[in-house]
């Protein structure tokens, strides 16, 4: 039997993408799975997919902006299946520009969702494996966290951030808690649809057609971190597509 069966798992992010397909996985592996984004439609659809599918899912509209969502998702996973086992980080924005752009509107909005998001994640979850003994946080960052290119700089630096702070909790978090960050390379979803210059647009819509990998490789990145036994820490995953630079 997987180590992932039974587990209670809550995801953000969960309602297309990574977040879906990490869902989707975990919950065909014999999780329990509590999904969270903004969007409701979405993720119902998510939901009915791994309930048609014989899979146990609940599903949270939260937005990790704001500190009480992530509250309101831990707490779904408590009162729903009594406890939440993995955490995973996984919401994220990037709508990436030259700096030169001055889209300072979109810089605050990345370190909102993509850096305080995973803080107020960690603070909603973070009681609750203390108390219980256990727990596991992973959290979805980059390769744009081990290189910086043009248009990136903001987004890259809310990825070095979220991987600094997961290896701060690593460090503090005993032998009880495991910590983990999957940074994956130029994945197959919306990534380029927040790129306001119509012209990266273009470039990023066609580097994405000719080498994405799909979200579902992530997704099994995601599920050997949870799987592994209790003495079992991975620090860090980095998955691209081969022909990435």
């Amino acid at each position: 039997m997987s180590d992932i069966a039974g587990k209670v798992v809550a995801i953000t992010g969960a309602s297309g993408g990574i977040g879906e397909a990490t869902a989707l996985l975990l919950a065909q592996r014999g999780a329990r799975v509590v999904l969270g984004a903004r969007r409701a439609p979405e993720l119902e659809a998510v939901v009915a997919r791994i309930q048609e599918a014989g899979g146990e899912a609940t599903h949270v509209v939260c937005d990790v902006t704001r500190r009480s969502d992530l509250e309101e998702l831990v707490a779904a996973a408590q009162d729903r299946f009594g406890r939440l086992d993995v955490l995973v980080n996984n919401a994220g924005i990037a709508p990436i520009s030259r700096l030169d752009d001055l889209r300072v509107d979109d810089w605050e909005a990345m370190v909102d969702v993509n850096v305080k998001g995973v803080l107020f994640g960690i603070a909603a979850a973070l009681p609750g494996f203390r108390a219980q003994g256990s727990g596991q946080i992973v959290t979805v960052a980059s390769t744009a966290a081990h290189r910086v290119v043009p248009t990136m700089a903001v987004y890259a630096a809310t990825k070095v951030a979220v991987r600094a702070i997961a290896e701060g909790l690593r460090q503090e978090a005993g032998d009880a808690l495991r910590v983990s960050v999957v940074s994956p390379g130029f994945v197959d979803t919306d990534f380029a649809a927040g790129a306001a210059d119509p012209e990266l647009r273009r470039r990023l819509l066609a580097d994405r057609d000719r080498i994405a990998m799909p979200p579902d490789a992530v997704a099994r990145a995601v599920a050997y971190v949870v799987e592994q036994p209790a003495g079992v820490d991975v620090g860090e995953v980095v998955i691209r597509p081969t022909a990435q630079a």
